[in-house]
């Protein structure tokens, strides 16, 4: 059986995740602190026994209190590090790390999708020999084909479920990841949702982020406030971003992608499935 497959190519964006460049200089910095925090402590216990008298260490000790090079080099690249450190985090990188993250959620629920179609093919074959019936012995041969195969013909309810879930799952993700990459492509409108984390003295890695269909805007929440800022993608506000298309625009688009152009409603059962009968 021919199955097509189908691998949906992520738009993977790179960003930093908050706190890397500040984790670094605390546990380097920390780590350093203790080392001379124990340094300190041996010396001052050295130099009262040594006046006493009768107190010895077993000669190894002050190697504890070292300061590694690993230890030298992780701190010094830390303090680098900072220079490039973002206080109050990045909405830019806010906005692609969770598009990235629709796209992958979008990128099962068509999976799924993939697999249900399949589940249910035969249905294309039922339309395509029904339609091509056109005297009553086709009829009569339509009618034995279905007697004959009834049970593997039907779909279930299971089916149909899984396969108007997966739709319904497919546009939510698509709809999330295509705001979040149109709005962070959007350099006014980043600038005023990082300005709203810089007001709010919040850091925008932590914050909520979240499309709002019925609102029509992307909205920044921002940790530990009960405060948001929002742009619209319908062409609302100031920065001109209207991301809507019509029904008939997707489905142009959809009729040539290539999930489409090899599937089976476009290639024919028998091509589909059995590369037979397919168009030169």
């Amino acid at each position: 059986m021919k199955r097509a497959l189908m691998t949906l190519s992520l738009y993977l964006l790179s960003s930093a995740a908050y706190s890397n460049e500040l984790d670094q200089l605390i546990n380097s910095s920390s780590a350093i602190v203790s080392q001379i925090d124990k340094g300190i402590k041996m010396a001052g216990a050295g130099y009262g026994y040594a006046n006493q008298g009768g107190a010895l260490s077993n000669g190894q000790l002050a190697g504890t209190a070292h300061i590694s090079t690993e230890q030298l080099n992780a701190y010094n690249s830390a303090l680098s590090n900072m220079s490039g450190y973002e206080a109050y985090g990045s909405v830019q990188a806010l906005l692609e790390t969770q598009a990235a993250t629709e796209l992958q959620l979008m990128d099962s629920a068509i999976e799924t999708f993939t697999e249900v179609v399949v589940d249910m093919i035969a249905v294309v074959e039922v339309a395509e020999i029904a339609a091509e019936a056109a005297t009553p012995e086709d009829e009569a041969e339509v009618q034995a084909y279905i007697v004959e195969n009834e049970t593997a013909l039907v779909i279930t309810q299971e089916e149909v479920e899984t396969y108007n879930q997966s739709l319904d799952d497919i546009e939510e993700h698509g709809n999330n990841a295509s705001a979040y990459l149109g709005v962070a492509a959007n350099t006014e409108a980043v600038a005023f949702l990082q300005e709203g984390a810089e007001e709010n003295n919040s850091n925008a890695d932590f914050a909520t982020l979240s499309y709002d269909s019925n609102e029509q805007w992307v909205a920044v929440n921002y940790q530990g406030t009960n405060n948001s800022n929002a742009v619209f993608v319908n062409g609302q506000d100031n920065f001109s971003m209207n991301f809507y298309l019509t029904e008939a625009e997707i489905l142009a688009a959809g009729a040539e992608s290539n999930l489409y152009l090899t599937g089976p409603t476009a290639l024919g059962y028998r091509c589909f499935m059995y590369n037979e009968e397919c168009d030169p």
